[in-house]
């Protein structure tokens, strides 16, 4: 395995991500950050703290399984997402660790347009690798990582590094 981003680049990464979201969002009120389990919400979470820290504003964060809106032969019917949030006119800000083929994304974004009608979608990966199926791009970025469809990015939260196997 190879060693992509260690741990004082990792922590850089999430805080330069969280200043972008900032930047680009003057009313940080309108905002649901939503994780896309499991690797995409712990993510999340360190962006909602951030957010937090960096300007005093508690950002709801909510969680979604994407299990039922799946077009593989992962797909599990009748998995339930309940939100604590109104979604409605809301900027939902998905966030995942490695955006690859594009179909874990548009999987939450038909989930999250079943829960309601919000003002915008946004998307924050930690890792974009390429290789896109469907035409979807990320609007806040960690780090392009360009890869061969043979490798496999490893985004590691808790020992806070990326790995290429």
């Amino acid at each position: 395995m190879k060693l992509i981003i260690e741990s004082d680049h990792f922590n850089r990464t999430l805080k330069r991500m969280t200043h972008e979201i900032i930047e680009r969002n003057e009313d940080l009120s309108k905002i649901i950050l939503v994780g896309i389990e499991r690797k995409g919400t712990p993510i999340a979470k360190e962006i909602q703290n951030l957010i937090k820290m960096f300007e005093n504003v508690d950002v709801p964060l909510e969680v979604i399984n994407i299990g039922s809106h799946r077009d593989d032969h992962k797909k599990i019917p009748d998995v339930e997402i309940n939100f604590k949030e109104n979604i409605n006119d809301k900027i939902i800000i998905l966030v995942d660790d490695v955006l690859y083929t594009g179909r874990t994304v548009r999987a939450a974004m038909d989930a999250i347009v079943d829960l309601g009608r919000p003002a915008k979608i946004e998307l924050a990966v930690f890792v974009d690798r390429g290789h896109r199926e469907l035409p979807i791009r990320a609007d806040f970025i960690g780090k392009n990582i360009p890869t061969s469809k043979e490798e496999m990015v490893i985004c590691d939260f808790f020992n806070r590094q990326v790995l290429i196997k």
